[in-house]
Formats: C-alpha cells, sequence, structure tokens
C-alpha cells in the first residue's frame, strides 16, 4: 500500500456567498490534485461562511446550501477530479427541518457520506443555538483502502463522544474540520488538545482551520497535523491562504514530516488579526477606503498603519481637525503620519463650527469639550457620506473599559474600531512592534515615534492629558484585566494590593460605561474576552461593586 496524500485547505470564504465559496473549493480541490493529494478537506462551514447565525433558519439558505453541495459533487466529476475523495463543511437539515452543522463526503459525482457536528459551543464566541446538533455514529470513510474518522471543531473538545467514538472504530487519520477563531495564546491551547486526541485515536490528526475576518471574529488559519504520538508533522501560516499537504504512511511505516514552519509571536499574530479583521471587513462589504481621524496620537497612528496594511495607504483618508487647543506638534505628527503611510490628508479645522455651535448653545465645561470632540464625529462622517468611505474608529479597549471617550466622537464614530479588543499599553507595544517590523525590512517606520513617545491625550483644554482623569495607563490596564477579564470583585483587587482610591475609581468608571459600549462600532475579537460579544452586562442596574 501506497502513501495517501492529503491536502488541508486553509481558505477564508465569505457568510452567505455560497456559490463563491462553492468556486472556491473546486480551485483549492483543483491545486490539491495537481499537488498529487488523494484527499481534501476543506474547513467547519465553508459551503457557507461562518458563523451564520439565524440565516439557519431560512429555508431558502437552506436550500441554496444542500443544493450548492450536490452541484459542487457534480462539477467536480465534470472538472475530472471525480476521484478526490473531499470533505466539506455545510449546513445540513433533517427530516424535521432542523439545521445541523454537518460536513459532507464527496466523491464519483455524489454525496456519499454525511455527519452532523455532535458538541456545539455553550461560552461566548458562538451563538449556535439555531444550529443543532446530533448523536449520531460517526463518520469513517475510506479513502483508497485507510479509514479516515471525521469530526467537527468542539467535538474533540468534549472528553468521551465523537473521540472515543472513532477510536474504538479504529481510524487510520483523524480530520477535524474547524472554524476557531483568534484568541491571543489560542494556538498553544488548541496544538495540546490535538496531541492527546490524537493519542486517544492511535492516529495521526489533521486540524484545518478557517482564517479571515467575520464581522467582529478573526480566523486565524494555522492549520496543522500531529502523529499518534504527538510528533508535529506539518502545519500551516497563520492569516493567510494555504493548502497543506502530507503524506500518511503505509501500515507501521514511519510518517514523515512535511512543510513546517515557525508560529509569530503573540504580538505579531495580534497585529495581523487586527490587519485581517479590517480588511475583511472593508472588503466583504464592499468598500474600498476608509477614513478616520489623525490626532498625531498614538490610537490614531497605530489604526492609520492597520489600515495601510490591510487595504494599502493610498486608501486611506486622514483627517486632521485641529481646534484652539490643539498642539503644533501634534499637527506635525498627523502629517507626518499620513506622508510615511501614502494616506489622503486632508486639515478641516473646527473652530467656526464650534464657534457657531456655541453660538447658539454657550457651553462651557466638559459640555464644550465634549462639543469638540463632536464635531470632529460629524465632519467625518460627512466626508464618509459624500465620498462613500467607511468610518473607522481608532479607540481603544480600555477607553472603552471605562467609558473614557466621548460618544458619537471620531474616536468612537464609525462602522469598524480596528483596536476595539487592545488595550492601551497593547497599543503602545503594537505600534513599536510595526516599526520594528519596517526596521528590520528597511523600510521606512509608519508610525512617527514622537506618537509613541508623547503623553497621550484629548486636547480638550490647556495642558489636558489622559492620566488627569485616569490613572497611568499600565497600572489601569492590570486593574482592568483582573475585574473585566477575570471578573474579580472589589474584595479580591485589594487583595492582590491594588490602592483603594485606584480600585474604586476604576470600577465605577467601568460599571457607569456600559451604555456607552453598546453603541460603540464592531472590532476584532483578539482576546478571551471582548467588549460586546463576550461581557455584557446590564445597562439599567442597581448593582455596584463600590
Amino acid at each position: 500500500m501506497s502513501d495517501l496524500r492529503i491536502a488541508l485547505a486553509q481558505v477564508n470564504p465569505c457568510v452567505g456567498d455560497i456559490a463563491g465559496n462553492a468556486a472556491l473549493v473546486l480551485d483549492r480541490c483543483r491545486a490539491a490534485e495537481a499537488a498529487g493529494a488523494r484527499l481534501v478537506v476543506f474547513p467547519e462551514m465553508v459551503m457557507t461562511g461562518y458563523p451564520i447565525e439565524d440565516l439557519a433558519l431560512r429555508e431558502s439558505f437552506q436550500r441554496a446550501a444542500a443544493g450548492a453541495v450536490e452541484s459542487l459533487a457534480a462539477d467536480l466529476d465534470a472538472a475530472g477530479l471525480g476521484d478526490l475523495t473531499v470533505i466539506v463543511g455545510t449546513l445540513g437539515v433533517a427530516h424535521s427541518g432542523r439545521p445541523f452543522n454537518q460536513a459532507a463526503v464527496l466523491t464519483g459525482g455524489a454525496v456519499v457520506a454525511r455527519y452532523n457536528k455532535h458538541h456545539l459551543p455553550n461560552y461566548g464566541v458562538f451563538d449556535e443555538r439555531r444550529i443543532f446538533a446530533a448523536g449520531e455514529d460517526p463518520c469513517v470513510v475510506e479513502v483508497e483502502g485507510r479509514r479516515v474518522g471525521v469530526v467537527i471543531c468542539e467535538d474533540i473538545w468534549v472528553d468521551g463522544g465523537p473521540v472515543d467514538q472513532v477510536a474504538g472504530e479504529g481510524v487510520d487519520l483523524m480530520v477535524v474540520l474547524n472554524g476557531s477563531p483568534f484568541e491571543e495564546g489560542k494556538g498553544r491551547v488548541r496544538t495540546d488538545l490535538a496531541r492527546r486526541r490524537a493519542a486517544e485515536v492511535a492516529a495521526p490528526l489533521a486540524y484545518v482551520n478557517l482564517w479571515g475576518g467575520q464581522d467582529d471574529l478573526v480566523f486565524d488559519g494555522h492549520s496543522f497535523i500531529v502523529g499518534a504520538d504527538g510528533a508535529w508533522l506539518a502545519n500551516a501560516p497563520g492569516f493567510e491562504d494555504a493548502l497543506l499537504t502530507w503524506d500518511l504512511p503505509a501500515a507501521d511505516a514511519v510518517a514523515a514530516p512535511g512543510s513546517v514552519v515557525d508560529f509569530a509571536s503573540d504580538t505579531e499574530q495580534v497585529y495581523w488579526a487586527c490587519v485581517t479583521g479590517l480588511r475583511d471587513y472593508v472588503v466583504k462589504n464592499g468598500f474600498r477606503s476608509v477614513i478616520l481621524g489623525m490626532s498625531g496620537g498614538i490610537d490614531s497612528a497605530l489604526t492609520a498603519a492597520i489600515a495601510a496594511d490591510a487595504i494599502g495607504g493610498d486608501n486611506v483618508v486622514g483627517v486632521s481637525m485641529p481646534s484652539s487647543f490643539s498642539s503644533e506638534h501634534s499637527k506635525d505628527d498627523a502629517a507626518d503620519l499620513a506622508k510615511r503611510l501614502g494616506a489622503d490628508y486632508r486639515v478641516e479645522p473646527i473652530a467656526a463650527i464650534v464657534d457657531a455651535y456655541q453660538t447658539q448653545l454657550a457651553l462651557t465645561g466638559v459640555a464644550e469639550e465634549n462639543l469638540q470632540a463632536r464635531v470632529r464625529g460629524v465632519i467625518l462622517m460627512g466626508i464618509s457620506n459624500r465620498e462613500g468611505h467607511l468610518v473607522i474608529a481608532p479607540g481603544n479597549k480600555s477607553e472603552l473599559a471605562t467609558g473614557y471617550a466621548t460618544i458619537y466622537d471620531a474616536g468612537s464614530i464609525g462602522g469598524f474600531a480596528p483596536l476595539k479588543d487592545v488595550d492601551k499599553s497593547r497599543v503602545w507595544e503594537l505600534a513599536r512592534w510595526r516599526n520594528a517590523l519596517a526596521a528590520e525590512r528597511g523600510e521606512v517606520e509608519p508610525i512617527p515615534v514622537n506618537s509613541i513617545e508623547k503623553p497621550p491625550s484629548a486636547e480638550l483644554r490647556p495642558g489636558q492629558t489622559d492620566q488627569d482623569s485616569l490613572p497611568a495607563y499600565d497600572l489601569l490596564d492590570e486593574v482592568l484585566d483582573a475585574y473585566v477579564e477575570h471578573a474579580e470583585g472589589r474584595e479580591e483587587l485589594l487583595a492582590r494590593g491594588f490602592d483603594e482610591a485606584v480600585v474604586d475609581r476604576v470600577l465605577q468608571l467601568v460599571d457607569r460605561a456600559e451604555w456607552k459600549r453598546r453603541q460603540y462600532p464592531p472590532g476584532p475579537k483578539v482576546t478571551a474576552l471582548a467588549f460586546g460579544r463576550d461581557r455584557r452586562l446590564p445597562i439599567t442596574s442597581r448593582w455596584r461593586e463600590v
């Protein structure tokens, strides 16, 4: 018996583009066949995109998905690929009408087997209440004399169940179809789990994952294959298309490593997750360009750099909107940033517009400061309406957590927020990393050093800095991590040794800002707990930690 070459097709489908996703599968099958593969495995729900949420309930969508799988089998055969065995993730429907998260096995111009996912997530990433699991027998298919077990994503996260059943069947290979979103550090968890499951099944395990952005989720790819002994056999890079091939050896033969690439650092992965999330939100929603306020500060500088990496600097519009309180260095830094990125740079002073409002309203204090910020939001939305750019918000997770942002201002308004799940300390880290990458490549560093080093300020009054209202960001982010990410209460925070005044101030800010967070644009999830998707508190609530 000869080796069996398998191909893991790491692709970036689009939710709802069933015809386009089917064409993508067919194209990758052609490439896999040319590479000598006999088995081609695609990720979870590749035919429909993922997650589909309540589209699963629409009979028209169900029919389209079912028809696409049948047509794909026929198209593969017509293209001379009928002798391949192709496994695709899709939406299945039972006779009862209930939708299932399903794997379909295609060969010889027909769908020869279907497997419905046993276990569905019960955590914050996916709301799959509309897609049901099914306790069916395990799916084991034969490919050129090899027994291949098929499971889907969370099926391997639960002890027992499908993995035990596949092990009981005796297989030569287990394939796992995944739609597993990115979270910092999650790759290590996946690979450790896969090694355990491969040992339980006593066979190599091939893990194929989606990549790309879908609303506020980012799928990172990083598909891989491990041996029954835990050996690292092959893997694909993250955040890009990949066709990972590997030869399953004949019985009792030693498995040879295939293509192996190094994993990027956590910081690098977070950066490219933000780039991927923004790019796919722009492209998949039919935009060609983005617009944001360029203040000269670190948040807008990093956001603009991410946008330039996502869609090209010439598709980024940066608007400087100086007020009477704007410093010369902020205006210079904004212009410098735009030049480095090759962005379309414009200057729209706000003094005359603010004066017109003040003639009518005569605001003072914080209300006057907020007026300046909101005028900037109006300018960006106006240019967006006129020219068709997507407005992106440069606010970060620390500001979002504490409500340190004027609602409807240039920092929080728009259609997407690339730094929504990135705290302020990480913003500086990402900016330094991106400049270091440019220096390593011999390129111009995209972010002005002054934007990184100067104290952050909204510049809404003379001499203002963020630390007038907030603790130092390194301390603030440490408290927020304990309170928000780990759900520790006041008593636990004080026991950690945090200053009581700091704890009380931060908790008050966080608890009272839920209404602002509900109105914030979507942004890529890069941590285990992202506002809006993973953490929601009642807006109307009398519960207070303080």
